[in-house]
């Protein structure tokens, strides 16, 4: 199967360059606080508080260059979920907004789509700077595409306090509700920061419609990912909800089995000529977008049919001395699987295909037995077959 490679859309470029453009950042300001913001989001987590985005020039530099970044990845998973569209009205949810990126994805994506349906979008903050800031995207970008149909309904609100839940039950129920980069930089001083994430994350899913998603995205940083994934056990012991992917399976994750494991994403990007600009300049790599995440539903669907053959690819695939291989997941745990070159068929040659994230099915593994012990690698025969279901 073809892999896609991500794109932001140069009308969103465009209302996102007005919007800098503004605040009459020089180009050399703006490394700096690129350069500073990453360290923040990488290296120093520590020092990270809710207000960074107060700081203007943050604020500007987090618009040109993060903006796109994370937009799309939020866009990727949107073309991921199911997504009814019978002419009503699609209601969103994006908390911890920040300055709308998500608003701005769902608005870009939903436009694109062509969609019939009207669109709402709750987006809540606790910053009035960021909520005016979504304010002028939003609304730059209706003004250039002409719609009329699309609303925001920008909330000032704290996710560390309850208030908030009730402030917004009104608009309630939603077809999808977002957490994009910000489970991590909530409740930091708590004495279990995992549980009270997840008891906001359940609270969330009392606004979430009986058919609708809740999408979670977290840095790809090993404390990050692993927090999420623990936040994940936890609303499945609890059955909030069920996973419609990543995951292959509702069983505890098997990559918080070894505490220097974790899981996350990466898909193929073409950055904007801009972010190409800054990586050079700033020294940075954009070249792919990685992330972790979490689409999670009430109803049970799943994004493909749940069977002890089928995986997800977890890793890349590793060219070895005389053979391949890869890591995969389902409700069996992670394994390594390896088809040796020698053994390379018609019936296998999909093998070759895989990547990160791909779905496959393997018609069948053998485990070879050494000095009375069996193998935990998996290989592949010449004979068995091998399928891509879906790839990213």
């Amino acid at each position: 199967m073809q892999r896609h490679n991500a794109t932001v859309s140069p009308l969103l470029l465009q209302v996102i360059e007005e919007a800098c453009s503004a605040k009459g950042m020089s180009d050399s300001r703006l490394i700096q606080a690129v350069a500073e913001l990453s360290r923040l989001f990488t290296r120093e987590r520590d020092a990270i508080s809710q207000a960074y985005l107060d700081d203007p020039l943050l604020a500007a530099a987090y618009l040109r260059y993060f903006l796109p970044v994370n937009l799309s990845k939020i866009q990727i998973l949107l073309d991921e979920m199911p997504v009814p569209d019978d002419g009503r009205r699609f209601s969103v949810l994006d908390l911890g907004s920040g300055p709308g990126t998500g608003a701005l994805a769902v608005l870009d994506w939903w436009y694109r789509r062509r969609s019939s349906s009207t669109l709402s979008v709750v987006a809540l903050d606790h910053a009035p700077e960021t909520t005016r800031q979504a304010n002028q995207l939003w609304n730059g970008y209706c003004r250039a595409t002409r719609i009329t149909h699309a609303r925001l309904h920008p909330y000032e609100g704290d996710l560390e306090r309850r208030a908030w839940l009730e402030q917004i039950r009104g608009k309630a129920p939603f077809d999808l509700i977002i957490l994009a980069n910000c489970l991590n930089e909530l409740f930091a001083d708590s004495k279990d920061p995992i549980g009270t994430r997840t008891g906001l994350v359940a609270e969330a899913f009392t606004l979430l419609a009986p058919h609708g998603t809740m999408m979670i995205v977290e840095p790809a940083l090993r404390e990050t990912s692993r927090a999420m994934l623990q936040i994940r056990d936890r609303l499945l012991q609890e059955k909030v909800c069920t996973v419609y992917s990543p995951c292959l399976h509702e069983h505890s994750c098997p990559a918080l089995a070894r505490e220097h494991d974790w899981c996350h994403e990466e898909r193929a990007w073409d950055p904007p000529a801009i972010i190409q600009q800054i990586d050079e300049e700033v020294g940075l790599i954009k070249d792919a977008l990685k992330f972790s995440y979490l689409l999670l539903r009430k109803d049970g669907k799943t994004i493909v049919g749940r069977q002890p053959d089928v995986y997800r690819v977890v890793s890349e695939l590793r060219e070895m001395k005389g053979e391949k291989r890869a890591w995969l997941c389902n409700e069996q745990g992670r394994q390594e699987v390896g088809r040796q070159d020698r053994l390379v068929s018609l019936q296998n040659e999909a093998f070759d295909q895989w990547h990160r994230g791909a779905i496959v099915q393997i018609e069948r593994l053998v485990h070879k037995e050494r000095h009375g012990k069996v193998s935990a690698l998996g290989r592949i025969d010449q004979d068995a077959g091998v399928k891509i279901i879906r790839s990213v």
